[in-house]
């Protein structure tokens, strides 16, 4: 009899560990590996992202101390340059409010909102540097920091100046300009150096071994980012905010990333794009090598036809960006149909990451949508 029980204890324990085991792989029931997915979007997409922003970011706050050290117009363009690198890599970081990003706080917009709440509230810049007086840390200056701050900082006139390099040399406020300017640049830097930091000393563990279902699990957080990313911070940010898609009143072309250096916000939101498609298809970070993705997973539960769907969407939405001006402020003022024509274009991948992945990878969506798909 103990003989049997002993048996039987064993068997139990294997039937367990075999269940620990298969959850481990698959714990959807489909058969699909989501950790290899997760190790690919880890290792191939997000970190290399990060560190490379953390790379712009250096390079940005050189340019600063040569600008601040040598206030001549060519370091100035310099600090342009270097801004406008950094802004671009920022484009496929955006997506990834995770982690230690999500930790950061900033509300509904997670992370985005010490980087790139847009449009900028300048009289709170011009009041800081009159004072003194700011917390960046505060939910106050959201839309005082990050990248449409230095775009004003660096491109943008200030009250009583003729030229943007006016407010660091012959403004009242230079000294508070300057140290603005500084504090700025330090906070992006100590807010991504937390996140890489987080991902190289372990979350990455934690990301790839945690494929758990439901809205906590890696695979259901990165699919939520992925859409959201899509139909929040590219479909309606950067091309139906300012288009007037989302008003009564008509089109918002002060709302326009980058709106004082406007002829960057076409490239900024093509960027963004290939970001999105890059993790849809698993293809590692500035390199054509792809692994595990939303693409294969679906091939791999025979809809390869939604694939060729969304990519083909992704393709119509990048020809309609090319249509427009690279300036998108005057695309609105000057055209504003063609750019609702790309919205429309861009709007038709919602319903198909949203509603059909959605369905046949089995996530739930796991924030409010009041404008519909």
């Amino acid at each position: 009899m103990l003989k049997r029980t002993i048996y039987l204890f064993a068997f139990v324990a294997l039937l367990i560990a075999c269940s620990s085991s298969d959850d481990s792989v698959d714990d959807n029931g489909d058969g699909f590996d989501r950790t290899l997915l997760l190790k690919n979007v880890a290792d191939n997409v997000i970190m290399p992202a990060f560190v490379d922003l953390q790379t712009e970011l250096s390079a940005l706050d050189i340019a600063r101390g040569n600008f601040i050290n040598d206030m001549s117009s060519t370091n100035l363009q310099t600090l342009s340059n270097s801004w406008l690198e950094a802004y671009k890599v920022w484009q496929y970081v955006q997506i990834y409010n995770i982690g230690e990003a999500d930790n950061l706080g900033g509300g509904e917009r997670g992370f985005v909102s010490f980087f790139n709440i847009y449009p900028v509230t300048v009289s709170d810049i011009e009041t800081g540097a009159r004072t003194g007086s700011y917390d960046l840390n505060s939910s106050n200056y959201h839309d005082a920091q990050g990248f449409p701050a230095l775009d004003f900082l660096i491109h943008g006139v200030a009250t009583g100046d003729n030229l943007p390099i006016d407010k660091f040399m012959n403004n009242s406020d230079a000294t508070g300009y300057v140290t603005y300017l500084t504090d700025v640049v330090a906070q992006m830097i100590t807010l991504n150096n937390r996140i890489v930091n987080s991902w190289q000393s372990g979350y990455r563990d934690i990301f790839v071994g945690n494929t758990q279902s439901g809205l906590n699990g890696s695979f259901n957080r990165i699919a939520n980012d992925i859409t959201y990313s899509y139909e929040k911070d590219f479909r309606a940010q950067k091309i139906g905010i300012p288009a007037g898609n989302f008003s009564d009143g008509g089109s918002l072309p002060d709302k326009v990333e980058a709106f004082y250096k406007r002829d960057v916000s076409k490239l900024l939101a093509l960027e963004a794009l290939t970001g999105i498609e890059n993790l849809f298809n698993g293809r590692a970070y500035n390199s054509s090598v792809t692994g595990a993705s939303f693409s294969t997973y679906l091939e791999f539960l025979d809809r390869e036809d939604l694939v060729t769907e969304i990519n083909n969407q992704f393709s119509a939405g990048r020809n309609a960006l090319n249509g427009l001006n690279s300036d998108f402020y005057q695309q609105v003022n000057e055209n504003n149909s063609q750019m609702t024509a790309a919205y429309d274009v861009i709007q038709a991948a919602v319903p198909k990451l949203k509603v059909d992945m959605k369905q046949a990878l089995n996530f739930v969506i796991d924030y409010v949508d009041g404008d519909g798909d």
